[in-house]
């Protein structure tokens, strides 16, 4: 009879609670739905949504949260992104309105998409493992150069053009270098760092950097090389990285694509007459990051579109395709997540189908996310023959940053060289420079190798040529011993001592 009683008091219970416990849960769940919510709708608005489990919790807390919410008119943790700024640059970036003046969600919302994303994210990363099981590079032999006796190198552009090897540094200098000679020639200086050196229809064009660090303010030049004299464009430029220059229209009149990689902002510009009084500058792309294009009639239409990475922030391959009244409509083809550090791209035929695919590599560590991260490194990208590329293949590398790709063996397909800026110098350093050599295209199948003496310096950029004219194509690699990231010291201290400006890769199949 007592648990009969003890039954129906539990019943009654159960009657009266059930409500309570059923909106409790409802509560629960229209949390996280709304959680969710504000991290797609928030998170996407610029750029693709990335999975909050790319990143430790520790770097979203400490790095990415606080300027996210600075980009919501919202003070985390005292962060202010004007902090320490220079008037001139922080009055840039404020007219800029990437830091609203007031908030533009509220405190509550902040406190639930914070939460979501720290509830989600891992407290480390995996770490690549398998990759590193590459032989010894045996295809190649290499050579050290020292171009001069100063310590530290700091290579900001290099291009090798026949037997020729084209060199710019950070103060500014141009020389030009034949393997076997003894020293560089120098060609001018600029008054920045110079990125890239460009020669169209018998004219040589500079492109000098300006701030090489982060800014908002417009610095860079592109100059045009009179006899021994250097002419500017009329105005300046937003850290300008690339230039590209091609007759796009038709008219017997070069087009100037620069690639304005800025900072919070910046462009991809066309630019008519930049030396005279007729300077016209038309914005093809409002956002910064892009770092190189290309010029090829990818819809073979016949007319020229233009290819460009991105790489700050809305990581993206965008092709803009002309139209007959030599306007350009963009159409993003490959989009990434904003941390992976898009560096670099080339337009091959990989599968020899007759239409172009996309490589391209991602690993640039220097940012507020540093961390070695699983999903940096080179991936192949195909064509269906529409311009619709879709991901057959990926070789992991920690920070890879830049690669070549010819048939360096001479065997009938494509084979990549590439370099790593930002490895994991403590476990596995000899990963600076990689060789994939490819051994079944159809299968995307390709034997890594790797060559002690990468660990030497490090390593920015990178070219191919026969530059011993043998009849095989080298590759050559560049330092930039800045330091960036952390390194380990026994790594600067092996850089000082070995002094490498430049390492030959000699190609050994002739």
């Amino acid at each position: 009879m007592r648990l009969k009683n003890r039954t129906k008091q539990y019943l009654k219970w159960m009657v009266l609670c059930l409500p309570s416990i059923f909106l409790f849960l409802g509560c629960a769940e229209s949390k996280r739905e709304k959680q969710v919510r504000l991290y797609e709708s928030y998170c996407a608005s610029c750029h693709i949504l990335p999975s909050p489990d790319v990143l430790p919790r520790q770097i979203w807390e400490e790095k990415l949260l606080p300027d996210m919410a600075a980009r919501m008119g919202i003070v985390d943790n005292g962060y202010n992104p004007l902090k320490g700024l220079p008037f001139k640059e922080a009055e840039s970036i404020i007219k800029s309105g990437i830091y609203p003046a007031a908030p533009i969600m509220s405190s509550e919302d902040w406190s639930l998409l914070k939460s979501y994303i720290l509830e989600m994210a891992p407290d480390s990363l995996p770490s690549i493992n398998e990759p590193h099981s590459a032989s010894t590079l045996q295809q190649f032999r290499a050579v050290s150069i020292s171009l001069d006796e100063n310590p530290g190198n700091f290579v900001t552009y290099f291009e090798c053009r026949n037997d020729t090897m084209w060199i710019g540094d950070l103060q500014g200098n141009l020389f030009s270098f034949m393997y076997g000679d003894i020293k560089p020639k120098t060609r001018l200086q600029a008054n920045s760092a110079v990125v890239d050196f460009y020669q169209y229809d018998g004219k040589s064009y500079i492109t000098a950097v300006g701030k090489l660090d982060p800014s908002d303010i417009a610095s860079g030049q592109i100059i045009l090389l009179e006899n021994d004299s250097l002419r500017p464009a009329k105005e300046l430029f937003h850290r300008p990285v690339n230039m590209y220059v091609k007759d796009l229209t038709g008219d017997n009149e070069p087009e100037f694509i620069i690639s304005e990689f800025g900072n919070l902002t910046g462009q991809l510009s066309l630019v008519e007459h930049p030396f005279d009084e007729q300077f016209k500058k038309t914005t093809l792309l409002p956002q910064p990051g892009t770092i190189k294009v290309e010029v090829v009639d990818l819809n073979r239409d016949n007319r020229l579109d233009i290819v460009a990475l991105t790489s700050q922030g809305d990581e993206t391959i965008t092709v803009l395709y002309q139209q007959e009244d030599h306007s350009f409509i963009p159409e993003k083809v490959l989009r990434f997540s904003p941390i992976y550090g898009s560096s670099w791209f080339e337009l091959i035929d990989y599968d020899k189908d007759g239409d172009l695919d996309i490589v391209t590599v991602n690993g640039d560590n220097a940012d507020k996310t540093f961390v070695h991260k699983p999903y940096h490194g080179l991936r192949i990208h195909l064509n269906d023959g529409n311009n619709h590329f879709e991901e057959k293949y990926f070789y992991p590398l920690n920070g890879a940053t830049r690669f070549t790709v010819d048939d360096f063996d001479q065997d009938g397909d494509f084979d990549f060289g590439i370099i790593s800026t930002f490895p994991d110098y403590e476990k596995y350093p000899e990963y600076s420079f990689v060789y994939l050599e490819n051994t079944d295209s159809n299968t995307f199948t390709f034997s890594p190798a790797i060559i002690q003496e990468s660990i030497d310096s490090r390593w920015f950029l990178l070219d191919k040529g026969d530059i011993d004219k043998d009849g095989d194509l080298d590759i050559i690699l560049s330092s930039f011993t800045y330091t960036f990231t952390p390194v380990p010291k026994n790594m600067t201290d092996h850089w000082r001592e070995k002094n490498t400006d430049l390492l030959i890769l000699e190609n050994k199949l002739f």
